[in-house]
């Protein structure tokens, strides 16, 4: 500080302080402006002046700014010259049985078919379509009006057009009307779908009208609503459909920024047993490309790769298209915002802020109940010490602590007794112990614990413990009792653990572990006569694996398990057979007659067998 501003705290004129600094020795300049660097001259100063000094640490300024940093928010809208036309995003949405779905499939049927031979390997929940003018159209396959709204409600658009699907024999019932005055409360563009044109009862006026009486100013009637009839069966005036969209589209002047960090929105996401955490996206600002760091709410991937709605890889993404990202730590929710950092390091100190954040939410919402719980715990524990003391158990008596152990408990339990060379051996030792946390399957008791060689005490203490003696860089000794103590050397501490992590997994109980022998896909339930019933037979091909008659069956339909239990036969060519070996067919019968298999149901093979369990305790190293 300057010489002036010392002045200045001190709260003297600087004629006092200039006449302090003539007796201080090494400050010779007095002028006001003058800078003392050295702390103790400013120091010695003060105390001329009869003033006492205290060093504090600097104070932080955190500003709001500092706070904002620490989160990522969406960046602000792009200048004209960089946007640039992107394929709309279209949800179709509707009331239940009104043919979403199969106008969804004729969509992706009537693209797929045009590109590639065969139907569809998978979809991702959002598909393009690309029309016969090589214009792009992007199918959200999210018909349900909760997660639509849900997106709409964290701030993240991600429908540009609704396709409201009525059938014609129907027109507008409950979930239409829904849809509609969602529409408007969101004022998304609407196109009506008029479908089932080919039925015979269909009604294409009466549907007109009803949609008129809920407030749809219709084309046709002066208004902007179009209003399309086809059939998603047939897949009449589909293409006439799509040209509506991309018309609507072209009207809006949908633009965005290719450049710069992507930000997106999670249509959903889920988890493959072979290729782990997935999400489906929709890219709405910037080119997604592989090795990019993603944030969503309290998850982050790095991009290990892309894929279109056909499951063919993507180099890059541009906005407005669907894409499933592969690389998530954990799974984002669905309609999540999207967006991407710079590096690892950026994303870890988000999530972290994040984290905190939630937390401290978590804390103020439930500090009444956490309150009302530290009520209780104070009084109980107010009751057990009035009955501690009323029973004269209040002062602790001096003497060696007698070990409790409560025989009724029925744990696993492994008892140690360590002795170390040094006290920074032993209380390293007891460090790691203490991270021990499985203490519901296998209990670990620190019978007792010193510095120094193993004494005829420590025998002593063992025996009656039934404890293992871990002796530490210490000798053992050549006692009379020590033949019938478990007494382990070691001079390394991760061997020490690891011996332990032995003793404590060997006296956990042997587990059930399963064992999946064979799968196979039912291609055809048959209904046999054994004698006067008819009993139902699952048609089936071996897809992985063997199928062994002897071993145990489940039935999955939709990931849900419908039979688990025993076969009552297995043929091959009307032949009873033991065993199915891969993509071979045979006929199989269970036990329980109740069942009926269908079509498209797996069928898993499984045997279990116990295996001895491992400790799950991890010391950290």
């Amino acid at each position: 500080m300057s010489v002036a501003q010392l002045a200045k705290e001190l709260e003297r004129p600087l004629d006092d302080i200039q006449e302090a600094m003539l007796y201080v020795k090494g400050a010779d300049n007095i002028e006001p402006a003058f800078k003392l660097a050295d702390l103790k001259i400013i120091q010695e100063i003060a105390k001329k002046l009869g003033a006492k000094t205290r060093v504090v640490a600097t104070p932080e300024a955190s500003s709001e700014d500092d706070q904002k940093d620490r989160d990522v928010a969406p960046r602000p809208p792009a200048p004209a010259n960089l946007l640039q036309p992107r394929p709309p995003v279209v949800t179709v949405m509707g009331h239940v049985d009104h043919g979403k779905t199969t106008l969804l499939d004729s969509l992706r049927g009537a693209d797929v078919a045009a590109g590639e031979a065969g139907g569809i390997t998978q979809h991702i929940g959002a598909f393009t379509v690309t029309l016969e003018n090589g214009e792009r159209v992007t199918f959200l396959d999210t018909p349900g009006h909760a997660a639509f709204s849900a997106m709409r409600a964290r701030g993240a658009v991600a429908t540009d057009i609704i396709v409201l699907v009525v059938a014609a024999e129907d027109g507008v019932m409950a979930q239409t009307r829904e849809v509609i005055q969602l529409a408007k409360e969101t004022q998304v563009p609407i196109i009506v779908a008029l479908n089932k044109i080919d039925k015979p009862e269909a009604n294409i006026e009466k549907s007109k009208r009803e949609l008129a009486q809920m407030g749809l100013a219709l084309e046709e009637q002066g208004g902007d609503v179009q209003v399309i009839p086809i059939s998603a069966l047939k897949g009449t005036n589909l293409q006439l459909l799509a040209e509506a969209v991309s018309t609507q589209a072209t009207l809006m002047g949908l633009k965005s920024d290719p450049t710069g960090l992507v930000e997106g929105i999670v249509v959903e996401s889920k988890t493959d047993p072979r290729r782990g955490k997935l999400s489906t996206a929709i890219v709405s600002r910037g080119t997604l490309r592989k090795g990019s760091v993603l944030l969503s709410g309290l998850s982050h991937a790095k991009v290990r790769g892309l894929f279109d709605h056909n499951g063919q890889p993507l180099t890059e993404a541009p906005p407005g298209t669907p894409v499933e990202i592969l690389g998530w730590r954990e799974l984002p929710l669905a309609g999540d915002l999207i967006l991407e950092v710079e590096t690892e390091k950026k994303a870890h100190a988000v999530l972290k802020y994040r984290e905190h954040e939630a937390q401290q939410e978590k804390i103020e919402s439930s500090s009444d109940e956490i309150r009302k719980k530290e009520e209780e715990h104070q009084a109980k524990y107010r009751a057990e010490r009035e009955a501690r003391r009323l029973a004269g158990r209040f002062r602790m008596r001096g003497g060696q602590r007698v070990k409790q152990v409560d025989d009724n408990e029925g744990k696993p339990r492994v008892s140690v007794i360590i002795k170390g060379d040094v006290h920074g051996s032993v209380e390293a030792i007891l460090d790691v112990l203490e991270t021990y946390s499985s203490n519901e399957s296998c209990r670990l008791d620190i019978v007792h614990y010193g510095v120094g060689n193993v004494t005829e005490g420590d025998l002593e203490l063992a025996k009656a413990f039934d404890s293992i003696i871990y002796a530490f860089a210490v000798e053992t000794p050549q006692l009379k009792g020590a033949k019938d103590v478990n007494i382990r050397s070691y001079n390394i501490i991760y061997r020490l653990i690891d011996d332990l992590k032995e003793q404590l997994s060997s006296k956990l109980p042997p587990v059930e572990v399963e064992e999946v022998l064979g799968e196979a896909n039912v291609l055809q339930n048959f209904l046999i006569n054994e004698g006067r019933k008819e009993v139902p037979v699952a048609g089936c091909r071996c897809t992985k694996g063997v199928l062994k008659k002897a071993q145990k069956f489940r039935l999955l339909r939709d990931g849900e398990v419908v039979y688990n239990g025993p076969l009552e036969s297995m043929r091959h060519l009307k032949n009873e057979v033991d065993t199915i070996k891969k993509d071979v067919e045979c006929g199989l019968r269970f036990k329980d007659t109740k069942v009926l298999p269908q079509a498209g149901d797996i069928l898993q093979c499984y045997t279990t067998n116990m295996e001895a369990q491992q400790t799950d305790w991890d010391p950290g190293f």
